[in-house]
């Protein structure tokens, strides 16, 4: 749905009533300005963020830290983890 600013403020409880539903876009001097979406919808499009940018963190790490990586595994690989040969009492 698309309204005006005016409309967005003289209306503001039904076009939030109404983002519940989908998108709001509030249009200013013509052209859209704002968009009013729901909670549910703020959460899902915030995660989804979170999500890619863990995703190019991790991907931006291992290409840094390719060497050391492959220097911890080969460590692991010939003695295992310093800690296999602790017993608990």
């Amino acid at each position: 749905m698309q309204v005006t600013a005016t409309e967005a403020k003289n209306r503001f409880g039904a076009i939030c009533a109404l983002a519940k539903d989908g998108p709001v876009f509030v249009e200013k001097d013509g052209r859209i300005e704002t968009v009013i979406v729901s909670a549910k919808q703020f959460s899902a499009l915030q995660a989804a963020t979170q999500a890619d940018t863990l995703a190019q963190r991790k991907t931006e790490f291992e290409q840094s830290h390719k060497a050391w990586i492959a220097e911890q595994n080969q460590r692991f690989e010939a003695h295992g983890l310093w800690c296999d040969d602790m017993r608990v009492w």
